[in-house]
């Protein structure tokens, strides 16, 4: 029997999460759902779930307040966030709490749909990854996602050592948007998707690895071309 992957819905709507589920039961999922953010922590803290979808709006505990809740015990959890279209903020508060992305109300079931395809697939197919990552004098443990050799270790999720080793992997030249989004976020036409989640989690982790995030030596832009992680700092400032 093939693995059912299994989903969490926290969302306050009653209309929006039945639809949800039985979206979701259709494509052969296993569903479990909460209607506001404490029950929706509860269940996140105690199941197993292969991905959480999580409304901020909700009663009793914000989803803010639960995707925090939820890192500061799972780095690897994979949490996609519900957010208002129009509220560029959400969108910022809730990627940088640690969502591995977000999807704006009102949303195409369809899209929605192959977001947590994609997702999953990349989540599921994990393959383990080289123990440690140096960036400058920071040493990176991989497998416990936190700084080495520190009083207080930087933590970091799943998906920012994902990003770094990609980039790492390919030092010699800038990663566009475009193929962060396809090889790290597992999404098909990446182009047609706008989102702003690389430029969030890169932000992200400007201020883990960086002495000063605005004018980073390691993690810099390339104009038009995309990101590079340096082996060398940089000595002249080339991030916009």
């Amino acid at each position: 029997m093939s693995h059912k992957p299994s989903l969490l819905i926290i969302e306050d709507e009653e209309a929006i999460l039945q639809g949800l589920i039985d979206v979701f039961i259709f494509h052969g999922y296993q569903v479990d759902s909460a209607m506001d953010g404490k029950t929706g922590l509860q269940k996140a803290l105690s199941g197993q779930f292969d991905l959480i979808l999580l409304d901020v709006m909700l009663p009793l505990l914000d989803g803010f307040s639960v995707c925090n809740q939820i890192r500061e015990q799972d780095l690897q959890q994979p949490i996609i966030m519900l957010t208002a279209k129009s509220t560029e903020q959400d969108i910022i508060t809730g990627l940088t709490l640690g969502a591995d992305d977000y999807i704006g109300k009102p949303f195409s079931v369809r899209e929605l749909v192959l977001r947590v395809e994609s997702v999953l697939k990349r989540t599921l197919k994990r393959t383990p990854a080289v123990s440690e990552i140096s960036v400058g004098e920071m040493r990176i443990d991989t497998a416990n996602l936190q700084q080495l050799d520190s009083e207080q270790p930087e933590q970091f999720t799943r998906r920012e050592i994902e990003i770094l080793q990609y980039l790492q992997q390919h030092s010699e030249r800038p990663v566009p948007r475009e193929e962060l989004l396809e090889k790290i976020w597992g999404y098909r036409q990446p182009e047609s998707i706008e989102t702003r989640t690389v430029d969030i989690h890169i932000a992200k982790l400007r201020r883990k690895i960086e002495a000063d995030p605005k004018q980073p030596q390691w993690l810099v832009t390339i104009r038009g071309e995309g990101y590079r992680l340096l082996t060398q700092p940089s000595k002249i400032v080339i991030n916009i």
